[in-house]
């Protein structure tokens, strides 16, 4: 009797432990696409950017300075793939203001958007080739340094 309290008491324990709601990380700026549909070119500044987003995640400084913020959401999947995270959300945010504050560019990038990636197909030469003038001139000096006299090679 005791035993089987006991068993039922560690499933009960197990099975509460388990959650139906799936764990949403998020990290950046929430609902970063509502708040670019308001942003409007050549009439919201650099404050008002500042009161609706906050501080940018990366600023760069060129010939405008360019602000990004990031919107990122991950949670770990289902129980068959053993926890591995999934990516739900991956939004990023390119604002570009002139040397008065002022919009003038803005970027808007989804996760479908970044996933179109081209991979350079060319390859690169060997810039250290066994038979180069530098690679024997610095073998035949390691040598005269190992044996100054020449001794070893006339054994």
């Amino acid at each position: 009797m005791f035993i089987n309290f006991i068993k039922l008491f560690i499933i009960f324990i197990l099975i509460s432990n388990c959650t139906l709601n799936k764990v949403v990380k998020h990290h950046g700026v929430h609902n970063l696409k509502k708040k670019n549909d308001k942003l409007k070119l050549s009439i919201t500044n650099s404050n008002d950017v500042i009161a609706q987003f906050g501080i940018p995640s990366t600023k760069s400084t060129f010939d405008n300075e360019v602000w990004i913020y990031i919107e990122r959401k991950m949670t770990s999947s289902e129980i068959k793939t053993l926890g591995k995270r999934k990516l739900l959300l991956n939004d990023v945010l390119i604002l570009e203001f002139d040397d008065k504050g002022m919009l003038v560019k803005k970027d808007f990038f989804t996760k479908d958007d970044m996933n179109y990636l081209k991979i350079s197909t060319n390859t690169t030469s060997v810039l250290n080739k066994k038979d180069t003038f530098i690679n024997t001139f610095l073998s035949s000096l390691r040598q005269k340094i190992n044996d100054p006299l020449g001794v070893k090679k006339a054994r």
